[in-house]
């Protein structure tokens, strides 16, 4: 399994029905996406240098089991889909509580934006190289341009 992020459950994550809240899975998901792409080799300030930024078009979440208070979470992240030339992507993450349990599964859709044109672009060769390094699933799916 890939494990991108492991980490307690704060009280502030927790609803009125006393267990995670539904934002919460989704802070979770974006903690690992950020996890994943560090341990591949890209990391915020290349990012910031070359005027990057990984947007989303869609996120969506299924809930599988509650996660108590004080539970600690390990969120899980696989590439689902790409174009060739990673301009477009899907991750697949899955959250587990403390006792291994599934409690939710989180899919997104994205892309990369040049956050000085405001525009849609693909990564630089050097960057391409380690994004395609991203764990991918079984039923992985990549797209020709």
């Amino acid at each position: 399994m890939n494990i991108f992020f492991e980490g307690p459950v704060l009280w502030s994550q927790i609803d009125a029905n006393m267990h995670l809240r539904h934002s919460a899975y989704a802070d979770f998901a974006a903690q690992a996406r950020l996890s994943l792409l560090e341990q591949v080799g890209l990391d915020a300030s290349q990012f910031i240098q070359l005027k990057l930024g990984p947007i989303l078009f869609r996120e969506e979440l299924f809930y599988h089991r509650e996660i108590n208070p004080n539970d600690k979470v390990r969120v899980s992240c696989e590439m689902t889909k790409c174009k060739s030339d990673a301009s477009r992507w899907s991750i697949k993450h899955e959250i587990f509580r403390g006792d291994g349990t599934k409690s939710a599964t989180v899919l997104v859709d994205g892309a990369w934006i040049d956050t000085q044109k405001r525009k849609l672009t693909g990564l630089p060769a050097e960057l391409l190289e380690k994004f395609k390094a991203i764990p991918r699933s079984e039923d992985f799916v990549e797209e020709t341009l």
